[in-house]
């Protein structure tokens, strides 16, 4: 049976993924915080609401996945979650980075309070560069995984009477091949329960401006769930044709610059955008345009490529 020891890098992963959403909860969450926040407009408040959302649910990942780190493919589960924690850390790093870039450019008056999260923003950084030192350090070999997170998930239900009779090897199978549908559904249901908990706290009225949210979330939420199943391997899925492959890329291309379109719509679109439509049109519409474009060279690269 093969066994491996678990990396430090990984539990001083998630002790930064806990130090980064505490302050990140803390700056979004408190009105009187969140005013003296030099980041609390975008493109930095973007990228802060994008991993304040991210940041658990991949710790969260991780820490269950811990439960089952004893059981039989252990260099693949080594490697994954070394790879995911890794994932983490750069994106807690890309938000560190626009936090630094926000202090360097917004020209607010100063509070006690900004100097509490600049002093909070310090301590992360320097955390995270430790982190990421270790990460590097737990590289391993490449090749192709035998084993995926959601194995180890059917280990763990298996030892809780409760799920234990649902955590089925066909269920897995069937996740794997339907592994774009159970994202987009999972997608769709954080996007619903995201959304609509800003509607409320916020009292949104507008149903456009609701509708226009979901789809933003959607794509976040998308793109998240694409990218880091690439890159850490949650659901081995089968070999599926270059195609498809092209098509499911050119998708995330497009989710991405959804992302972009809302942090920097104030630089892109001439004037102040003060309607719905116009966010729609924006965002949504540079998604859309980027995922043509995107399709379109990718199909034509795999074209020639099978010539």
């Amino acid at each position: 049976m093969e066994r491996t020891e678990r990396p430090r890098a990984v539990p001083a992963g998630l002790a930064l993924a806990c130090l980064f959403e505490a302050l990140t909860v803390v700056e979004t969450q408190d009105g009187g915080v969140r005013a003296a926040s030099p980041w609390q407009d975008d493109p930095y408040d973007v990228a802060v609401s994008l991993a304040q959302f991210a940041v658990p649910m991949l710790a969260a990942v991780i820490a269950l996945r811990l439960l089952a780190w004893r059981e039989p493919g252990g260099p693949d589960r080594e490697r994954q979650t070394v790879r995911a924690a890794g994932a983490m850390t750069a994106l807690v790093g890309l938000t560190l980075a626009f936090e630094w870039a926000a202090i360097g450019v917004v020209r607010r008056s100063w509070t006690g309070w900004t100097w509490v999260l600049a002093g909070g923003l310090a301590v992360t950084s320097v955390c995270a560069v430790v982190v990421a030192v270790m990460l590097a350090r737990c590289r391993g070999t490449r090749g192709r995984w035998r084993h995926d997170w959601l194995g180890d998930v059917l280990l763990v239900a298996a030892r809780t009477p409760v799920v234990r009779r649902w955590a089925a090897p066909e269920a897995a199978d069937w996740v794997r091949r339907h592994a774009l549908g159970v994202f987009a559904l999972a997608s769709g249901l954080a996007a619903v329960g995201i959304v609509g908990a800003m509607a409320v706290g916020e009292r949104w009225t507008n149903p456009g401006l609701i509708a226009w949210a979901l789809a933003v979330e959607f794509t976040s939420n998308l793109a998240f769930c694409l990218i880091g199943n690439a890159v850490a391997g949650f659901v081995a899925r089968p070999e599926r044709p270059w195609t498809r492959r092209a098509g499911e890329a050119s998708a995330v291309a497009g989710c991405v610059a959804v992302q972009l379109a809302v942090a920097f719509r104030d630089a892109l679109w001439p004037g102040t955008v003060t309607s719905v439509a116009d966010l729609a049109v924006l965002t949504l519409g540079a998604g859309a345009a980027v995922t043509a474009v995107a399709g379109v060279l990718l199909m034509t690269k795999g074209r020639q490529w099978q010539r």
